[in-house]
């Protein structure tokens, strides 16, 4: 079972509104105290989830050098996002994350959780020119396992026809006890904060991404792929299998599951910072 998130940023980071040319993103900064930057990365969330999942792995990754930015895509948490389904086309996410690696000074490592991560991937197939590297940590090449993909579905028909606090109560009333024991008000709050048009749009990306491993590996980016030792959105053989076909760094966190960043934040920041070291001739 995964950890969850803490949502108070520790000393040494703040809060602040990323403006950007498509608008305006809710994000956490930290950077090493009496140093220039080796460089900037901006990691990006995954599906339900936001910017507070990347907080453990802040000062270490500010510790090793570098300045970090995580970012709520539009509709997640504390950004705004429209209500229409069309605005979350993941081609638009794309674009928005390209815009966000402008304004957070690219070139930049990016790095993306899950739905993240094909998000990012999809960022990188349009113009790859704003990333010195991108890392996928429990990403995987396609659409999720389909024991997952049965949870989204019931999660969509939920949202379509309740509202968001009669679905977290639902959700919670179906989780075993061992799912609900963590910092339930600050999750709940979290939840009613997103859009349940992003929410059922992202989640039909997850049930029908396309395999766009070739495309991703012709695209020139030094690569890292990242997991726990056991995943059930996308079995970790799959993602070993993935990391392969790219020619990826492939790093897999012990004692992890699906979110390393929470499981084990200082070895994932570990693992992240090491590969950005490595490829600081990129930049």
């Amino acid at each position: 079972m995964s950890r969850p998130p803490t949502f108070t940023p520790p000393p040494g980071t703040r809060a602040l509104p990323l403006r950007t040319a498509r608008g305006v993103f809710a994000a956490l900064e930290a950077g090493p105290a009496e140093a220039e930057p080796k460089g900037t990365a901006l990691l990006l969330p995954g599906f339900t989830g936001s910017k507070e999942d990347f907080i453990a792995m802040l000062l270490p990754l500010a510790a090793a050098g570098y300045r970090i930015l995580a970012v709520d895509g539009r509709g997640q948490y504390e950004s705004d996002g429209p209500e229409s389904q069309e605005a979350y086309a993941q081609v638009e996410l794309a674009r928005d994350v390209l815009a966000q690696a402008e304004a957070a000074g690219a070139p930049v490592h990016l790095v993306g959780h899950s739905l993240g991560g094909q998000i990012a991937r999809a960022a990188v197939l349009l113009d790859p020119s704003p990333f010195v590297s991108l890392t996928l940590v429990s990403s995987g090449p396609a659409e999720i396992a389909p024991s997952q993909q049965q949870k989204v579905q019931l999660l969509t028909e939920a949202l379509t026809a309740m509202p968001m606090d009669q679905v977290w109560e639902a959700m919670q009333a179906a989780s075993t006890p061992e799912e609900t024991d963590t910092d339930g008000p600050a999750l709940r709050a979290r939840w009613l904060r997103h859009s349940p048009a992003q929410l059922v749009a992202t989640g039909r990306q997850l049930t029908g991404e396309p395999d766009r491993v070739a495309e991703l590996a012709a695209a020139g980016l030094p690569l890292h792929v990242v997991s726990g030792v056991a995943d059930d959105t996308w079995p970790v053989p799959l993602i070993d299998d993935m990391a392969e076909r790219l020619a990826a760094r492939r790093t897999v966190i012990e004692g992890a599951e699906h979110s390393p960043n929470t499981d084990r934040p200082e070895r994932t920041a570990k693992a992240l910072a090491d590969f950005w070291d490595a490829n600081q001739r990129f930049s």
